[in-house]
C-alpha cells in the first residue's frame, strides 16, 4: 500500500497548490489523519503550501518538523560534495513525519524555488520520491501555452520520471487553454483549466505587495479578487467603457473625479470592480471621499507612494494562491480539481487503505462526494443571505448541487455584486412575480382547504420564500430546501408540515443531529422538534434516526436513553422509554436497540460491561435517543462545546421530501454541509 505521494514539478511553476490540495482531499477521506512534507522550503517564514495543509487538514505536526532543509542548508551541503549527506537528512525528516500519518502529501522541490539556490532538477524529486516509497504525480504548467506543447510535456514527464526509476500514477497538466486534446499515456492524464478566482491575487495580497494605507473598506473588501488592472488617466466617460468585472483601478490620488466615478459604475451595477489605489502618496478630498463612501460601495480604497506606471508594474507581478485565510480561492481550487480529475480512479491508484475510524473531515468529505455523485436541485429560500450566497458559491464551484435562490433578481445580483461572489449558475426566482405563484396558489388551497384557507389567502401565503420554496419541492420544481438562516425553526418547518407531510405510517417528523467527535461520527435525535414525544412518537424518532444513520454510512445501534439503565430505576419517564423500546423492537427486529440505557452505559466499554455486559449495544451505541427535547438539546450542546465536536443538523426526517432546518448562527461550511445532506436525502428518497 501506498503511504504517500509524491508532486513535483515540471519546470517553474505549475499551480502546485491545487494540485496538492486535490491529493490531500482523496487522501483525507481514507484516513483519520494526513501529513504533509516538503524536501526544501525557503526558509524566510512559514512555506505557503505546508501552512495551507497544515491548516485545513488538521495536521497535528509541528510545520517546523515538515520539511528537510532550506535552500540555502541544501546548497552548502551540495557544495562541499555533501549531496548523499542531504539526501539521507531530508530522508530522516520525512520518516519522522511518516511514522505518524497514515498518508502524507510530499510537495517536491519547484524549480523557481531557492533563485538558483540547491539541488532542483527532475532526478532530485524522482530520487526522493523513490527513497520516500512515494508514488508520483507531475504537475505541467500549461499557462500561456499552446496545447500541442502542454501534451508534449505531458508525455516528457511521465517518460522522463520512469526512466529515472519514479512510479507514477497521473500526470496533470494545470492552468490549460480549454479545450485541448491529452495525450495518451500508461497512466491517466488530466488537464485542469485556468481559474482566475484561483490565480488572482486579493486586494488584500496586493495591498501587503505594495505596502499600501487603506483609506476605505472592511475585510470583505480586502477579500476581492484582482482579475484585472486599469490605469485610471483619461476622463471620466473614455474611463467607463474600459471598466471590466474584477478590475482593480489604479489612479492618481488627486483625480477625484474617478474616485467618485468608479463607485458610481460599480454600485449602479455597470461594472464590479475589486477596488481603487490611489497614487503618488496623494489623499483625495474630504469632500468626494465622503461621497464615496456614502454611495455603500462595499469597495476598499488603498493609498501608495508610487507613481500608477510602477504601480501597475508592481502589482501584475502579483500571484496568488490558495490560503486557509481565503476559503474561496480553496474551494474554487478543489472545485476545478475534482470537475476535471476523475478522484474515484486516481483515489484507487494511491491505494490507500480506508481507515475504520471515521473523522470529521473524512464524513464531511463524504457527504460532498455522495451529493457531488447524484447532483439535485435545492432551493434555499433566504436567497440575499450573505452566509446563504457564499455558501451557494462553493456548492456550485463544487458541483454539490443545482441551486435557486428565492428572491428579486436584481437584489441578489446587487448582493453578490457587494461581495465580489459569483453564483452565476443559480437560477433566481421572484416569489412575487413568479409565473408560478397563481399554480403554488390553487395547489396550497386545495391541501389547506379543511383550514378554510381560499385561493386569494394562499396567493399571499405561497409569496413568502420558505412557502413558495416548499411548494417547488412539492411540485417537483426542487428535490430539497434549506433554509433557516435568518427564519426561526418554526418559519422553516411548517410549511413543510403543511404542505410536503410525514411519510405514511410515520407519526411525527423529527430531526437529527450529527455528531461530528475526533474519530467516529454519533446522531443524536430528537434535539430540535418536540418537545415531549410519547412512547409510539418516541419509537418513530428512533426507527427514523437509525435509518438515516445507515443512509449516512453509520451502522445504527440504537441507545434509548433515560437516567435508568435495564430495571435499575423506574418512573413515569423509565416506563416511556421501555415502552418505547419494546414498540421499535415489534416493529424492526432486526434494529440493535437497547433502553432503557444512561448514556455512559451507552457509550463507555467499561460502563457496559458493568451495567449490561451482555448488550450488543452498550458501550457500542451510534445512535441516541433522548427521552425529550430539553434532555436532547441540552445535551448535544454540551457535548458540542465541552468535547470540541462538530454538529452538523438539525436533519429533519420523517417527511415525504427533504427540507432542512439551518441554526440562525450557521457559518457557511455548516450551509454547505446541510446542503449536501439535503442532496443526499432527496435522492435516496427517490430509490426507495
Amino acid at each position: 500500500m501506498a503511504r504517500s505521494v509524491y508532486l513535483t514539478s515540471v519546470g517553474s511553476g505549475g499551480g502546485k497548490s491545487t494540485v496538492a490540495l486535490g491529493l490531500a482531499e482523496l487522501l483525507s477521506r481514507q484516513v483519520e489523519r494526513i501529513g504533509a512534507f516538503r524536501p526544501l522550503v525557503s526558509g524566510q517564514g512559514p512555506d505557503p503550501i505546508l501552512a495551507l495543509l497544515t491548516e485545513r487538514y488538521r495536521v497535528r505536526l509541528p510545520i517546523e518538523e515538515l520539511h528537510g532543509a532550506t535552500y540555502a542548508e541544501a546548497a552548502a551541503l551540495v557544495a562541499d560534495g555533501r549531496r548523499e549527506e542531504l539526501i539521507s537528512r531530508i530522508v530522516a525528516r520525512y520518516r519522522a513525519v511518516e511514522r505518524q500519518c497514515p498518508a502524507v502529501v510530499v510537495v517536491g522541490s519547484d524549480f523557481a524555488d531557492g533563485d538558483g539556490a540547491g539541488p532542483r532538477e527532475l532526478a532530485f524529486n524522482a530520487r526522493l520520491a523513490t527513497e520516500f516509497s512515494s508514488v508520483v504525480v507531475p504537475v505541467v504548467d500549461g499557462f500561456g501555452q499552446a496545447p500541442e506543447a502542454i501534451a508534449g510535456a505531458l508525455r516528457g514527464a511521465y517518460h522522463d520520471l520512469e526512466d529515472l526509476g519514479a512510479t507514477v500514477v497521473a500526470v496533470v497538466a494545470n492552468r490549460v487553454p480549454e479545450p485541448m486534446t491529452l495525450p495518451e499515456l500508461p497512466v491517466p492524464a488530466y488537464a485542469i483549466p485556468e481559474v482566475p478566482t484561483v490565480s488572482a491575487p486579493t486586494v488584500a495580497e496586493v495591498a501587503a505587495a505594495l505596502g499600501a494605507t487603506l483609506l476605505a473598506g472592511d475585510q470583505a473588501a480586502l477579500d476581492r479578487d484582482v482579475l484585472d488592472y486599469v490605469v485610471g488617466a483619461a476622463h471620466v466617460p473614455t474611463l467607463l467603457e474600459h471598466f471590466t468585472d474584477g478590475a482593480l483601478v489604479i489612479t492618481p490620488g488627486d483625480r477625484d473625479d474617478l474616485l467618485v466615478a468608479a463607485g458610481a459604475a460599480h454600485v449602479a451595477g455597470q461594472v464590479s470592480l475589486a477596488g481603487l489605489v490611489l497614487t503618488l502618496g496623494e489623499q483625495p478630498d474630504p469632500r468626494a471621499m465622503r461621497l464615496f463612501e456614502a454611495l455603500n460601495t462595499g469597495l476598499a480604497v488603498l493609498s501608495v507612494t508610487s507613481d500608477s506606471y510602477d504601480t501597475v508594474a508592481a502589482s501584475s507581478r502579483i500571484e496568488g494562491r490558495p490560503s486557509v485565510a481565503n476559503p474561496r480561492k480553496v474551494e474554487a481550487a478543489l472545485g476545478a480539481f475534482e470537475r476535471c480529475v476523475d478522484t474515484v480512479d486516481l483515489a484507487r491508484r494511491l491505494r490507500v487503505s480506508r481507515s475504520e475510524r471515521v473523522t470529521p473531515l473524512m464524513f464531511e468529505n463524504d457527504l460532498i462526494d455522495r451529493a457531488r455523485a447524484q447532483r439535485r436541485r435545492l432551493v434555499l429560500p433566504e436567497g440575499t443571505e450573505e452566509r446563504i450566497l457564499r455558501a451557494a458559491e462553493v456548492l456550485l464551484r463544487r458541483g454539490v448541487a443545482d441551486l435557486t435562490l428565492l428572491g428579486r433578481p436584481d437584489e441578489v445580483a446587487r448582493r453578490t455584486r457587494e461581495l465580489g461572489i459569483d453564483v452565476g449558475d443559480a437560477q433566481v426566482v421572484d416569489p412575487v412575480t413568479s409565473e408560478w405563484r397563481d399554480e403554488f396558489a390553487a395547489e396550497y388551497a386545495k391541501l389547506r382547504a379543511h383550514r378554510g384557507v381560499t385561493v386569494e389567502l394562499a396567493h399571499d401565503i405561497v409569496a413568502q420564500p420558505n412557502y413558495f420554496g416548499s411548494m417547488m419541492v412539492q411540485t417537483g420544481r426542487a428535490d430539497g430546501m434549506v433554509s433557516g438562516a435568518t427564519h426561526t425553526t418554526a418559519a422553516t418547518i411548517r410549511p413543510a408540515f403543511e404542505i410536503i407531510r410525514t411519510v405514511p405510517g410515520v407519526s411525527v417528523a423529527s430531526s437529527v443531529f450529527f455528531m461530528l467527535l475526533a474519530d467516529r461520527v454519533l446522531v443524536y435525535g430528537d434535539c430540535a422538534v418536540n418537545p415531549d414525544p410519547d412512547a409510539a412518537q418516541l419509537a418513530d424518532i428512533a426507527i427514523s434516526s437509525a435509518d438515516t444513520a445507515a443512509r449516512f454510512g453509520i451502522e445504527p445501534r440504537v441507545a434509548m436513553l433515560s437516567y435508568s439503565t435495564g430495571d435499575s430505576g423506574f418512573g413515569a419517564d423509565v416506563e416511556k422509554v421501555a415502552a418505547a423500546t419494546k414498540l421499535v423492537r415489534e416493529r424492526r427486529p432486526e434494529l440493535l436497540v437497547e433502553g432503557p440505557i444512561q448514556y455512559d452505559a451507552a457509550i463507555d466499554p467499561q460502563v457496559a460491561a458493568t451495567k449490561l455486559p451482555d448488550s450488543p449495544v452498550a458501550g457500542r451505541a451510534t445512535v441516541f435517543i433522548f427521552p425529550d427535547l430539553n434532555t436532547g438539546n441540552n445535551t448535544y450542546k454540551a457535548v458540542q462545546r465541552s468535547a470540541g465536536a462538530v454538529a452538523v443538523g438539525p436533519v429533519m426526517q420523517g417527511l415525504r421530501r427533504p427540507v432542512n432546518d439551518l441554526s440562525r448562527g450557521a457559518t457557511v461550511p455548516d450551509i454547505v454541509n446541510t446542503v449536501a445532506i439535503t442532496a443526499i436525502q432527496a435522492a435516496a428518497g427517490e430509490s426507495e
